[in-house]
């Protein structure tokens, strides 16, 4: 709570300097925050007894109260309803990038660059961001390191595999404020772009998005500052310690590599995109950015076949480690290697071992069990919800589409994502971006926690009333 507090108070600057005094919300909703988790941390605590459970359903609490704290302030400042502004909160937090404002530009600078901020902060993770300010060290910050679906250690403890993400994170922003700026762009856009960007959150702070600027150069920015963002820092901080050769090594940075460049070709053979167009969009939905070189409109227009590779792209997400989300490479490749060892041991001689190894590490059984179990819960909140913006009469393959943009954190549309929409299908969007951003398995522990909480008080009003 303190730690959103703050975030949410940052824009403030922003606001002076264009002179956007009436943006007294910002400042009412942070001190709100920060004295409310002020309050909190008063009450006695035992940290030790910290488990991977609870880990999860802070996380998952965290997540909610940030998009809450961001939505009064959208409603304060733009006048718009609460369900509207709890979407664009979320989808601001978790790097979504989905927008319900038909026009962005109008909006106050400091709203769009609270929205940048949020997405750049919740690019790491909001608990991991605040386990590197306020968490003292040990067992705690260890538990809820994990809950984010965080597992890389780049140093042996945690708080020091946080501030090295931290200082990994901050170096790429200021190379891509600076690269940005050397293309002609102005510094405020440079900063929100680069924000957007490398956090793979990619919501614009212009309404066709990069497409705005029609500049090749900030598209090839745009595009390695996506491909960053969706690397797993562990990779990158191999990279900054002079061992570059390690990044090709990495499987699921190869895999990346490979699927850009066959994504890439299937749209150049089969569609009429340009080559700029086929590679920016594969990455961009690749690494759950979102960001575009082309409107809306003419996004809708495009054949079933482009956007079910786009919509795959959506699925398969970067690397685990990164601030990509979806269901990350290394289960996919976990996935498939397993169907693989699993026919190899068929058809093998009795008693034949089979090697089992992804980038040279040993793989087993619980790894592989758990990429099919995470596969299989994706797609089964994919497709609850596909199925409730169809029955809302919006089309198959957009309403798919809108989905996997959701749940993955992506960002790219159909038009289905409005202010007008139905409230049934934004609430279960909103849903779905808050479980992809915290990898479903969180979620599901809070609202385990929450019946048994039910059953509990169930029990205890039966048995007073006997």
């Amino acid at each position: 709570m303190q730690g959103i507090g703050v975030v949410v108070l940052i824009p403030l600057i922003v606001a002076i300097i264009y002179g956007e005094h009436e943006q007294l919300s910002l400042l009412v909703f942070g001190l709100f925050s920060i004295g409310l988790g002020f309050l909190f941390r008063k009450l006695p605590a035992d940290y030790n007894r910290l488990q991977l459970k609870h880990g999860m359903i802070i996380a998952s609490l965290a997540w909610l109260w940030a998009a809450l704290i961001g939505s009064f302030c959208l409603m304060y400042s733009t006048n718009i309803d609460f369900l509207n502004a709890y979407f664009e909160s979320m989808s601001a937090w978790s790097g979504s990038g989905l927008s319900i404002y038909p026009n962005v530009e109008i909006l106050p600078k400091s709203i769009l660059f609270l929205r940048s901020l949020e997405q750049w902060v919740g690019g790491l993770g909001v608990v991991i961001v605040v386990i590197g300010i306020l968490i003292r060290p040990g067992t705690a910050a260890a538990r809820l390191y994990k809950s984010e679906a965080r597992e890389e250690k780049i140093k042996p403890s945690i708080a020091s595999t946080v501030k090295t993400i931290w200082w990994i994170y901050l170096l790429y922003t200021f190379v891509g404020i600076f690269l940005y700026l050397l293309a002609g762009m102005h510094l405020f856009d440079a900063i929100n772009n680069t924000f957007t960007n490398l956090s793979t959150g990619g919501m614009s702070i212009k309404n066709n998005n990069i497409g705005a600027y029609n500049s090749v150069p900030i598209y090839i920015i745009t595009m390695i500052l996506m491909i960053i963002g969706g690397t797993s820092f562990l990779v990158h901080y191999k990279a900054l310690k002079g061992r570059a050769l390690d990044v090709f090594q990495d499987i699921q940075f190869k895999a990346m590599i490979i699927i850009i460049i066959t994504f890439s070709i299937f749209l150049l053979i089969f569609s009429k995109f340009s080559t700029m167009d086929s590679v920016f969009f594969v990455v961009s939905a690749l690494s759950c950015c979102g960001s575009s070189i082309q409107p809306t409109q003419v996004m809708i227009n495009w054949p079933d076949y482009v956007k079910i590779i786009i919509l795959s792209a959506m699925i398969i997400g970067m690397a685990a480690g990164s601030t990509t989300g979806a269901l990350k490479l290394i289960r996919v490749v976990t996935l498939f290697k397993g169907i693989f060892w699993e026919i190899r041991r068929i058809l093998s001689p009795q008693g034949t071992v089979i090697p089992r190894k992804i980038g040279g590490k040993p793989v087993n059984d619980a790894e592989i069990r758990e990429a099919g179990s995470y596969t299989f819960i994706y797609f089964f909140f994919l497709f609850i919800s596909w199925l409730v913006l169809m029955l809302c009469g919006y089309d198959g393959v957009n309403s798919l589409f809108e989905v996997a943009s959701a749940q993955g954190n992506v960002g790219l549309s159909m038009g289905i994502v409005s202010p007008t929409m139905p409230d049934i299908a934004e609430f279960f969007l909103i849903f779905n971006m808050w479980i992809g951003r915290i990898e479903i398995i969180p979620a599901l522990v809070l609202l385990k926690g929450f019946l048994d909480i039910f059953k509990r008080y169930k029990r205890i009003i039966k048995t007073n009333k006997r």
